[in-house]
Formats: structure tokens, sequence, C-alpha cells
């Protein structure tokens, strides 16, 4: 094992967040990613109300007041839960982001996982049992802000399998760490 990886796996970021719209891998990449350094994952999907998932499942896009008390719990997540913690969730605008670090109280590192609308709605038609139709898919990558330079963040594409997805986000950790 390098000194990176070690270095990793011993001292991960407390808070993050695996960002992308909706069919990008969030869950997927957020579960194999805290198995591979130790962290607890939580599937935002589980924070939406009630009335967020009906909503979605009639293919019907989120407002922002839909939003807001979404993004509060997923903060109140990250402030919550013992470290290292991550939460699967979309974090589509800049402002969005900027909630959740408030509501976390503390630093939050974004994992944007970037891939094109072809290769998004391929994986979403391969799914089964998600209430978000493809239908919606649209509205998401017109609403996403990807993340700018100057915020907490990595990318990482998604056009690999996904143990080099994982691969590529812990060295990505791993330099920030050294």
């Amino acid at each position: 094992m390098s000194m990176a990886a070690s270095r990793l796996l011993s001292d991960p970021p407390p808070r993050m967040v695996v960002m992308g719209v909706t069919g990008s891998g969030k869950t997927t990449v957020g579960e194999a990613l805290a198995d591979a350094i130790g962290a607890t994952y939580v599937d935002g999907d589980r924070l939406h109300p009630e009335a967020n998932i009906a909503k979605m499942s009639a293919g019907i896009s989120l407002d922002d007041d839909d939003r807001w008390p979404w993004l509060a719990k997923v903060g109140e997540t990250l402030r919550q839960q013992p470290a290292p913690v991550i939460v699967g969730c979309s974090a589509l605008k800049r402002a969005y982001r900027d909630f959740i670090i408030e509501q976390a109280g503390a630093p939050v590192l974004f994992i944007y996982l970037d891939g094109s609308r072809d290769l998004v709605s391929t994986r979403m038609h391969e799914r089964t049992g998600h209430f978000m139709p493809t239908s919606l898919l649209d509205s998401q990558f017109a609403t996403l802000e990807v993340p700018g330079k100057d915020e907490n963040a990595i990318a990482v594409p998604i056009n690999a399998p996904l143990d080099r997805i994982v691969a590529d986000i812990t060295a990505k950790l791993g330099e920030r760490a050294s």
C-alpha cells in the first residue's frame, strides 16, 4: 500500500457529498467509496420528504421551495453523523452547496460525478426500482452548476468501471491530504 493510500484510509475528509445529476451513480459510488475509506454512507434520497418523492415520481421537477427542507436535512446529517460521513445528494447549484455547508456547520468536500447526458440516460434506462423518471434528466442538466475551482470540490469522470471511479476519487483525496 502506498503512503498516500495509508494516509487516506486513516484520515479521510470528515464530511463529503457525492453529487451529480440523477443517474450519475451517487448511491453506487458513494457506497463503494465509503467501503473503501471506512466512512458511513447516507443516501440523500432517503432524506427527501414524501411530497418530494411523490412529485418526482409523477415526473414533476422539484423547485427551490421543495429543495430547501431536503438540503437542510442533508446538512444536518453531515453535522450529526460521526465522521467520516458521505451523503449522496444532487447538490446541483452552488447556492445549494453553500447552504449544505452552512447547515453542516463545517467544511464539506463535494465529489462531483461528471458524465455526459447520453451516458447518464443509458444508465437510467438500465436501472430499476428508482422513483426518478428519465424524463427529468434534462431539467437536472439544465439546473446543474458544475462546481467552480474556488469550491471545495473534486470532479471525477464516470465513464469507467466502478472500481476505477473509486480509485480515481481515492487518488484525488490522497493528493489533497499530502
